[in-house]
């Protein structure tokens, strides 16, 4: 769905898709992240469609607000709580600054841990 914000120079649409670009990658440059997680419906989504949706990120777009919500593995013996924290900040902070909305909540949703430098290998989007 595309929002829109009308101006007095003319319009602006911010796409969900554009924000659930921008809060992925800030995810995935989060310090502590492994990867994004997919999930069941997803998965499906991807081998029925052929393209490579927006992995472990789900977004509402008002006019003016955005609401994030993020499902995420982890890197094992990082500090869970601090992670997230941060994740948190630097998502709300790159859509923000990149789309002029206003993040009311970023939900995160800690799916998996990471155990091995092979497990990470393997795991989809991973930051590097």
């Amino acid at each position: 769905m595309t929002e829109q914000l009308q101006l007095d120079n003319g319009l602006i649409r911010i796409s969900d898709d554009v924000v659930s670009k921008i809060a992925g990658l800030a995810a995935l440059e989060t310090p502590g992240i492994a990867a994004m997680s997919g999930g069941l419906s997803e998965g499906w989504a991807k081998r029925l469609s052929g393209k490579n949706v927006q992995k472990g990120v789900t977004v509402e777009v008002g006019q003016l607000e955005a609401a994030i919500d993020l499902r995420i593995i982890v890197l094992y013996e990082t500090p869970i709580h601090e992670v997230c924290r941060m994740l948190q900040q630097n998502v709300r902070e790159a859509v923000e600054s990149m789309t002029g909305l206003r993040v009311v909540e970023v939900n995160v949703k800690v799916e998996g841990v990471a155990f091995k430098d092979d497990e990470i290998d393997d795991l989809p989007q991973r930051a590097k």
